[in-house]
């Protein structure tokens, strides 16, 4: 076990090929050794600080199990919870935290939060989510597809649906692991491709129509139309993505192998066909799980360092 400096992880890009290649291959083997019932417990008497200003399903259920099962303890704060509801300024909040638990977790709103926290902090910091990105998801997303189907290298990922914080967190996946992204949104919704960086805009192509970004791709993934904070926009969103619902003829334009993916929660008749998400090619429990498992990894080695 090597020592390294204080890293945090706030975006996907944030680490190197190398080092995505070893979180994935500590997922495998910390899920084997679970799944055996084997005991292994490298942050015991360590502690993991939640901080919630979204609300959390799979989130807070993976990151509190998993430090849990590596022997550590977490500690779930809400805003309301804390001094942040009566205004204690983030970097406050930050420096002091920082002094007693050993790593944070933080879903929040805008990216810059988040920024100022790890910024002032002298443990790691996780991104659970931001407006803009969601990089603990598309971690698991790309180990799940490592299980099933091997190498992510030089294969083509269909985003169908909205240009949100999973988007953004596949594009990167797609710079730093050397695989394509198949793009297609409504009019209005798109990725603005003038905003992103060169080696994120020479992975990905935009398409008008939903079926032609499904053709021969080898995972097919969408999210909810209408993300958190956006409720006011139901009904029109319901409209201009009412075309790009992933459906069976999408997943048959896709390679007769290609995987089915979704974040959750789904809306079954909305952004996917029911009989997609709950068919043979769908891997959304498994997707689901692997968060447990690949941020069990990732927790490992932000606090220990890199273990072999």
């Amino acid at each position: 076990m090597s020592p390294v400096p204080v890293r945090h992880f706030l975006q996907f890009a944030d680490f190197s090929a190398d080092e995505l290649a070893h979180l994935f291959a500590r997922t495998r083997w910390i899920k084997d050794r679970f799944k055996r019932y084997e005991l292994y417990q490298p942050l015991r008497d360590r502690t993991l600080a939640m901080v919630f200003e979204k609300a959390s399903t799979r989130t807070r259920v993976s990151f509190e199990a998993g430090m849990n099962q590596l022997g550590g303890i977490a500690i779930n704060l809400n805003r309301h919870d804390t001094q942040l509801s009566r205004g204690e300024p983030i970097e406050d909040v930050a420096r002091v935290i920082g002094r007693m638990v050993d790593v944070v977790m933080i879903r929040t709103f805008g990216q810059d939060i988040i920024e100022r926290f790890a910024a002032h902090s002298r443990v790691p910091v996780i991104n659970g989510l931001t407006n803009e990105h969601h990089p603990c998801q598309i971690l698991a997303d790309v180990y799940t597809f490592i299980e099933h189907r091997g190498d992510i290298r030089g294969r083509t990922v269909a985003w169908i649906g909205d240009a949100n914080n999973m988007l953004t967190s596949w594009l990167q996946a797609a710079a730093v692991l050397d695989f394509r992204v198949n793009l297609s949104s409504p009019v209005g919704y798109e990725v603005r491709r003038t905003d992103l960086p060169a080696d994120v805009a020479s992975r990905c192509e935009s398409f008008a129509d939903p079926h032609d970004a499904c053709r021969g791709a080898d995972l097919v993934t969408t999210d909810v139309w209408t993300s958190m904070g956006f409720e006011a926009e139901n009904d029109v969103r319901r409209r201009a993505f009412a075309d790009w619902q992933v459906d069976a003829d999408m997943m048959r334009i896709a390679k007769p192998d290609a995987l089915f993916m979704h974040c959750l929660p789904a809306h079954r008749g909305e952004e996917v066909a029911a009989e997609v998400i709950d068919g043979s090619q769908s891997v959304v429990w498994d997707e689901a799980e692997n968060r447990l498992h690949a941020q069990k990894a990732l927790l490992e080695y932000l606090v220990c360092g890199r273990i072999d």
